[in-house]
């Protein structure tokens, strides 16, 4: 099983693929987010994705400046203010 996953900015879609795992930098701490996450809606503060392409890999690092996270039946929906590459 895959978990759906897009990263968004105001400019563009930066990236939509199906990964393992998620850890998203909440503001009320960090959450992680596999295939079948009940529905959650999250503000994001600065920080790291944590993306888990299998699950024992080692996560690829994405930071990132605020936004907000929603996961839904489709899969986890990452709004980002802005991508620091």
């Amino acid at each position: 099983m895959a978990l759906n996953f897009e990263l968004v900015t105001p400019e563009k879609l930066v990236r939509s693929d199906s990964v393992h795992m998620v850890v998203v930098p909440g503001t009320e701490g960090d959450f992680g987010v596999l295939e079948g996450h009940a529905p959650f809606m999250s503000t994001i503060r600065d920080g790291e994705l944590q993306i888990y392409l299998t699950d024992k890999g080692t996560p690829e690092i994405i930071r990132i400046e605020g936004g907000f996270a929603e996961v839904n039946e489709k899969g986890l929906t990452v709004l980002a203010e802005r991508v620091i590459n």
